[in-house]
């Protein structure tokens, strides 16, 4: 289920844990209401933000650490657990007929519907949704909703982290002092602003995907994918309504066999 943890992303979760805990360090260090609040004994909000920046962590690695949901071997049995009949795959246009019979061309396995090979992972991954650089992993059928979560989560610690670094500065009425108290303060809420601007913009951007029952991969590169390229600009034959493609985004745990959403939503289109 989990990959290696000394993996090619090592050197990428290692800067990450790093620079968490700096900036946490920074912030008790600093005159800002938590340390005010150890001093004086108050110890329930500096323990909380704690544990959730200690939460927020252990989401990460377990987000890219685990299996996205790659595509090791061949089912055999395709085409009988998909139930899609001969009736079926005369409906589909010449250019898709061959969709589920599909073979990667690179670890030559054969993709289900909604898989994309990933050329980082060097394995196919089901409901490909993108390689993300920040957890080096796939984000697909398996870990997508805990991306989610842990963008929610992160985004959480990243804004109570932005107040409490606002509370630490200190007045100071010449420019060049005040720059000289409060310059390792400024660094770090700038840059915890900038991460949850750029957390803010994945999370909004995941929740409408899925709110669509899209993936990053086919909002981008509709007009290249096979079983997409007969349908309308505005038509997606995995849409189910926004409270049942939500439902089943968070909700509902286990493989999905997207042929038998295409071809019950998007028979009647074809």
């Amino acid at each position: 289920m989990f990959k290696n943890v000394f993996g090619s992303g090592f050197l990428v979760r290692t800067s990450h844990v790093i620079l968490t805990w700096v900036i946490t360090l920074i912030l008790f260090l600093h005159d800002t209401e938590l340390r005010k609040q150890e001093e004086t004994g108050q110890l329930f909000q500096p323990v909380l933000f704690v544990l959730l920046v200690l939460l927020s962590v252990l989401l990460y690695f377990a987000v890219s650490l685990m299996d996205p949901g790659f595509i090791l071997s061949d089912d055999t049995d395709l085409q009988f657990m998909l139930g899609v009949t001969e009736e079926q795959q005369d409906m589909i246009p010449p250019a898709t007929k061959s969709l589920r019979q599909r073979r990667c061309g690179h670890c030559l396995l054969q993709q289900p519907m909604r898989s994309k090979h990933c050329q980082t992972c060097q394995h196919c991954v089901r409901r490909y949704d993108h390689h993300c650089p920040w957890i080096e992993n796939c984000v697909g059928e398996r870990n997508h909703r805990w991306f989610v979560f842990y963008l929610a989560f992160q985004l959480l610690v990243l804004l109570w982290g932005l107040h409490i670094a606002w509370t630490g500065f200190t007045y100071v009425p010449i420019w060049h002092q005040w720059l000289r108290t409060n310059g390792v303060l400024t660094a770090v809420t700038m840059l915890l602003a900038l991460l949850s601007l750029i957390v803010l913009l994945l999370l909004g951007s995941h929740l409408y995907l899925v709110s669509l029952n899209t993936t990053t991969w086919e909002f981008m590169s509709r007009h290249r994918i096979s079983y997409l390229k007969h349908c309308g600009a505005d038509e997606n034959p995995f849409d189910r309504g926004t409270f049942q493609n939500l439902w089943g985004f968070f909700c509902i745990w286990g493989t999905v066999v997207w042929e038998h959403v295409y071809f019950k939503e998007g028979s009647d289109q074809v």
